[in-house]
């Protein structure tokens, strides 16, 4: 059995990994919120395209094309923080039974603990690259915009 006093360091170990949850909980949430808004974008410009016809439709269509690979790829990020998350909560919940049953096994804990991080690496890029995508649909904005004004 184990005794309070061995449990102690084990909880102390085991708040990393609870904050890694808290952090990358908030990314979530700031990923979340930019899908959502992602999605509410290229539903306003549909309903715009429907009305248009010509160039300003294509350059609408090539925006909406640009917001669904942007959606994609947020669901891509959210997906990998979602893994990150999970491993990070089994991290804990191995960490609390091999301190319970006295198993030793680096080893488990040390994979499970890259497959964390390699998956918030893996979700931050796809993250990042959705923050690039999105200036390729502001640049066909600015152009048919600066075009609009070219025609005046």
């Amino acid at each position: 059995m184990t005794t309070i006093q061995e449990l102690i360091p084990v909880l102390q170990t085991a708040i990393g990994p609870v904050i890694l949850i808290s952090g990358v909980g908030l990314l979530l949430l700031s990923m979340t919120n930019r899908l959502s808004r992602v999605i509410e974008r290229a539903r306003n410009l549909l309903a715009t395209s429907e009305t248009q016809g010509g160039p300003p439709r294509q350059k609408t269509l090539a925006q909406i094309d640009i917001l669904w690979s942007q959606a994609r790829l947020i669901r891509l990020s959210i997906l990998f923080a979602a893994i990150s998350l999970l491993c990070a909560a089994l991290l804990i919940i191995i960490l609390f039974i091999t301190a319970l049953f006295g198993i030793e096994d680096a080893w488990l804990l040390s994979i499970i603990f890259v497959i964390c991080m390699s998956s918030l690496i893996a979700s931050l890029i796809a993250f990042i690259t959705d923050i690039n995508r999105s200036l390729s649909a502001f640049k066909v904005e600015l152009y048919g915009y600066e075009t609009k004004q070219e025609g005046s």
